[in-house]
C-alpha cells in the first residue's frame, strides 16, 4: 500500500478564509482536458483567462446556482485573483477529491497544471484585461431541467424555513410519490431551489412508511439528522447531488422499480446563509419504457465502522476493511463517506493473480465536498478479487476541520461529530443468481463483524429465500427477532416464507405481531388478508384488504383479491367493481382480466366477458382458466344466438 500523501491548506489560504470558503469551482462538461503547455508572453483576462473560466468554473459562479458570486466578467474575477489563485494552486477549487492516477472517473472538476499556471502568471503581472475583441462568447446553459421535462414531477407538501444562523443543518425530506401502478425509473434530476445554502443532497426511497411517521413526529417538514431511516438506494442506484454535478442519465436497461406507496426521502445538507432561506427542492422523474434487462445493479459496502474509537489528539488512526468477491463484477461508480476527522481514503482492488488495480485514493477528504464518482468505463473484478479499504483520521487540533475545540473522543455514529468509514460501490453481476451470491456474502460478513447487526439479519433471510433456501431463510429471520422482536419487516417475511412452507397457522400468528408492531404495515394486511382467505374467513380476509386500500388506494392485487372473496360471498356487483379497479391500475394482470371476465359471465354479458377473456390470453397465452372460460362463454354466445335466430 502507498504512503498516504500529506497536504497542508492553512499557510498557503492564511488570511483568505472569508473568500475561499465561498468560492465553489465547477463545470458542466463530462469532456477531460489534456495537459498543454500554459501561456506565454504577456497574458490578458479576454484571451488566456476567461476561456478556462468559462469553461471550468461559471457552471456554478454565475447568478441563480450555487456559488455565492458570479465569476463571468473580468470585474468579477479580477478582484478575487488572489485567492483565486491560493484555492487553485492548492487544489483546493475546483471541488474534486479523488487523487488523479487512482482510478478514471467520468465529469472529473479538475483544472490541468497548465490551467492553473496560466491563472497564477496572468495574476502575477497584474491582472491585465486585454482586448475585448478576444473575449469569447459567454457560454449557453440549459435552463430548467437538463435532462428535458421529467414524467413527473415531485415537491415537498410544504416548503422548510432555513433559519439565518448556524450551525448547518441535515434535514431528511419525506414525500410521497404520486404513482397508481408499477413505473421503472430511468433516473432523476434534483433542483435544489435555494442552491445558494444547499451544500449537497442524497435521495433514498422507503417503501415501509416508517420515514412517513417520523416525519409526522416531528412539528416542521422532515426530520432531523445523517440517518435517512429507513429508505435504501432502489436497486443499486446512487442518487444524489453537488454543485456543479451534470445530471446522470441514467443505465440503458437498468432502471429501478417503483411501487405505488413508495416515499421518496431526500437528505438535503444546507448551510444558512444569514437570513432565513426558503427551501423548496423539486425532483424529477424520468421513466424507462421497459422493465429492466438482466441483472440489476448492486450495491455492495465495505465498512469499518466497529473499529473507530479515536482517542483525542491521536493524528494518524486507521481502519481497514476487506472482502473478497464471490463472482465477477463490474464497478461502475465508488462513493466513499466519513465524516470530518477524516483525512485519507485508499480503495484497491487485489485481483486473484496478485495484480492490484486502485479503484479510488483521496489524500484531503473533505466532508462537505463528498461525490459520487462514477468511472469513466466499468472496471472488470473477477470471482476472487479481493477489495480492501484503509482510511486515516486526525483527532488533534491540528486539524482544521476537527469540530470539537478541544478535541474529544470519537466513536462511529450518525451524528455529524461522531464518525464513519464506508467505501461504497455499485457493482453489476453477471447474473441475477450472482447478484443473490454476492448479497448474502455481504451480509455473512456483516455478520462476522456485528452479530448483533439485526438489518443483517433480515436482510441474509431475503437473500436466502431468494436463493431459494426457505428453511435457511427462516433460521436469519428468527435470529432477527430473537434481538429485535419488533422488527415489523422480519415479521412478515418470515410469515410470508412459513407460508410457503404450509405453516399458515404460524404465518398468520406473525403477520398478526408485525402489525402489533406497526399498524400501518400494508403488506403485513395483504399477507394476513390472504392467509385469512385460504382459511375460509372471508369477512375477517375483507377486512384486511380494505385497510390495505386504505392505506395504498392504487394496489391492484389487493382490489383482485377483495373482488374474489366477495364473489365467494355472493357479491357479484361489488366484486366486479373490484375487478374493474384491478383492471384500470394495472391493465397487463391477466388475473385480473379473467376474474372480471368471469363475473361479467356470470351476470349474461358475454362479450364484453369475452372481451377480457382474450385480454388475459394475450397478456398470458397459458392462463389455463383465462383459456376455459373463453371457450365456455364462446360456446354460451353461439348457443344464445342460435336461440335468438
Amino acid at each position: 500500500m502507498a504512503d498516504f500523501k500529506k497536504i497542508t491548506l492553512v499557510s498557503l489560504i492564511a488570511g483568505l478564509a472569508v473568500e475561499v470558503a465561498s468560492l465553489v469551482g465547477c463545470r458542466d462538461s463530462d469532456s477531460r482536458r489534456t495537459n498543454g503547455k500554459p501561456a506565454s508572453g504577456t497574458l490578458t483576462f479576454t484571451r488566456d483567462v476567461a476561456p478556462v473560466f468559462f469553461r471550468e468554473c461559471v457552471a456554478c459562479h454565475r447568478p441563480g446556482e450555487s456559488a455565492p458570486f458570479s465569476l463571468l466578467t473580468y470585474r468579477d474575477v479580477k478582484r478575487r485573483a488572489r485567492t483565486i489563485v491560493a484555492v487553485t494552486r492548492s487544489r483546493f477549487m475546483p471541488p474534486w477529491l479523488p487523487d488523479p492516477g487512482y482510478g478514471q472517473f467520468a465529469g472529473e472538476r479538475r483544472l490541468t497544471d497548465a490551467q492553473i499556471e496560466t491563472i497564477r502568471r496572468w495574476e502575477a503581472q497584474g491582472a491585465p484585461e486585454g482586448d475585448p475583441a478576444d473575449l469569447p462568447p459567454l457560454p449557453q446553459f440549459t435552463e430548467g431541467w437538463r435532462l428535458g421535462q421529467p414524467d413527473l414531477v415531485i415537491k415537498l407538501p410544504r416548503p422548510y424555513i432555513l433559519r439565518a444562523d448556524p450551525p448547518e443543518v441535515w434535514r431528511n425530506f419525506v414525500i410521497p410519490i404520486p404513482v397508481s401502478t408499477t413505473r421503472y425509473v430511468k433516473t432523476v434530476e434534483l433542483r435544489p431551489g435555494s442552491a445558494g445554502v444547499v451544500h449537497h443532497a442524497l435521495l433514498g426511497v422507503d417503501p415501509t412508511r416508517s420515514s412517513r411517521r417520523r416525519d409526522e413526529r416531528d412539528v416542521e417538514p422532515g426530520f432531523d439528522g445523517m440517518g435517512m431511516g429507513d429508505s435504501q438506494a432502489p436497486d443499486g442506484h446512487l442518487l444524489g447531488w453537488t454543485p456543479g454535478m451534470v445530471p446522470f442519465p441514467g443505465v440503458e436497461g437498468k432502471a429501478w422499480r417503483l411501487e405505488p406507496g413508495t416515499d421518496l426521502v431526500l437528505q438535503l445538507h444546507v448551510i444558512p446563509s444569514g437570513k432565513p432561506e426558503v427551501l423548496n427542492p423539486i425532483v424529477g422523474l424520468y421513466f424507462a419504457k421497459a422493465p429492466p434487462v438482466g441483472p440489476l445493479m448492486s450495491l455492495m459496502r465495505l465498512d469499518a465502522d466497529q473499529a473507530i474509537d479515536i482517542p483525542p489528539g491521536e493524528k494518524h488512526f486507521i481502519v481497514t476493511d476487506r472482502f473478497e468477491l464471490p463472482v465477477d463484477v463490474e464497478v461502475l461508480a465508488a462513493y466513499p463517506h466519513a465524516h470530518f476527522l477524516a483525512k485519507t481514503m485508499e480503495g484497491l482492488a487485489r485481483l486473484p493473480d496478485g495484480t492490484e488495480r486502485w479503484l479510488i485514493r483521496i489524500s484531503d477528504w473533505d466532508f462537505k465536498w463528498q461525490d459520487i464518482y462514477r468511472y469513466a468505463k466499468p472496471i472488470h473484478l473477477p470471482k476472487g478479487t479481493t477489495i480492501s479499504m484503509r482510511y486515516s483520521y486526525d483527532n488533534s487540533a491540528d486539524n482544521v476541520r476537527n469540530p470539537s475545540r478541544p478535541p474529544k473522543r470519537v466513536v462511529a455514529g450518525l451524528r455529524s461529530s461522531d464518525e464513519m468509514a464506508h467505501l461504497q460501490l455499485q457493482v453489476l453481476p453477471r447474473s441475477a443468481e450472482d447478484a443473490v451470491l454476492l448479497k448474502e456474502a455481504l451480509y455473512r460478513q456483516a455478520l462476522r463483524k456485528n452479530p448483533s447487526d439485526v438489518w443483517a439479519y433480515y436482510e441474509l433471510g431475503n437473500a436466502l429465500r431468494d436463493k431459494g433456501q426457505p428453511l435457511e431463510a427462516i433460521r436469519q429471520y428468527r435470529a432477527a427477532l430473537e434481538r429485535d422482536p419488533s422488527h415489523a419487516a422480519a415479521r412478515n417475511n418470515l410469515g410470508v416464507v412459513l407460508a410457503t412452507q404450509g405453516n399458515v397457522d404460524e404465518a398468520m400468528s406473525q403477520y398478526r405481531q408485525a402489525l402489533r408492531f406497526e399498524p400501518d404495515f400494508a403488506d403485513a394486511h395483504y399477507n394476513l388478508g390472504n392467509a385469512l382467505r385460504a382459511k375460509g374467513r372471508l369477512d375477517e380476509a375483507i377486512r384486511h384488504y380494505r385497510e390495505v386500500l386504505r392505506l395504498e388506494p392504487d394496489l391492484a392485487e389487493a382490489h383482485n383479491n377483495l373482488g374474489e372473496v366477495l364473489s365467494l360471498q355472493g357479491k357479484l356487483d361489488e366484486a366486479i367493481a373490484q375487478f374493474r379497479i384491478a383492471v384500470r391500475i394495472k391493465p397487463d394482470s391477466a388475473e385480473a382480466h379473467n376474474n372480471l371476465g368471469a363475473g361479467l359471465g356470470l351476470q349474461g354479458k358475454l362479450g364484453e366477458a369475452i372481451t377480457h377473456f382474450r385480454q388475459a390470453l394475450q397478456i398470458e397465452p397459458d392462463h389455463a382458466n383465462a383459456r376455459e372460460n373463453l371457450r365456455i362463454a364462446v360456446e354460451k354466445a353461439v348457443s344464445a344466438a342460435r336461440v335468438q335466430r
